[in-house]
């Protein structure tokens, strides 16, 4: 797959069009703080959602190996770049919903992200962006390994913050409350 104009437009109208409802839906550029920043560690922390990289970047480079997998089993037939706009549209709706008050009243209820509020709107673009860099990464891997590295991501995220993409829905579609209470151990 090259990188074409037309390509780089298609996206860009993407994220400008999430930009666009999440502004519209009251979201913040920058966070609660409102100021711009590169990387917050502390999954506790207000900031956690609010800047370009946290620990749950890692689980939207997965978004985009799994996304890549999905349309590569349903859409087979179409090109590499129809699904690349694809995959970097189903991320782009799932920011939108992510951060729409049903999710994050839920994401607050039921998991460890208590004091959640959202992303941010640079959050949101940077998860898009790196979603489309997870699909590129499938897109070059081995099925093996593909498969390896979600299977590391997970695992190392379960160790480094007690929570990961698996974990993550899980708690979103069907809390455990022994899951929960295990992700607050230390906090």
């Amino acid at each position: 797959m090259t990188f074409t104009a037309r390509l780089a437009l298609k996206v860009f109208a993407i994220v400008l069009i999430t930009i666009a409802v999440e502004a519209w839906m009251g979201r913040s550029w920058f966070g609660s703080d409102g100021r711009f920043g590169w990387l917050e560690l502390d999954i506790w922390s207000s900031s956690q959602s609010q800047r370009v990289f946290d620990p749950y970047t890692f689980s939207h480079i997965l978004h985009g190996v799994l996304i890549y997998a999905l349309l590569w089993l349903v859409a087979k037939k179409s090109s590499i770049r129809s699904r690349f706009i694809g995959a970097v549209a189903l991320e782009a709706v799932w920011e939108i919903l992510e951060n729409s008050p049903s999710i994050i009243d839920r994401y607050r209820a039921v998991t460890i992200a208590q004091g959640y509020v959202g992303d941010s709107i640079l959050n949101s673009v940077s998860d898009i962006v790196i979603a489309g860099l997870g699909f590129v990464l499938a897109w070059k891997m081995s099925v093996r390994s593909s498969i390896a590295f979600v299977v590391v991501t997970e695992v190392v995220l379960l160790f480094l913050i007690r929570d990961n993409l698996t974990l993550n829905i899980l708690m979103l579609v069907s809390p455990v409350d022994a899951v929960r209470e295990w992700q607050m151990v230390g906090h």
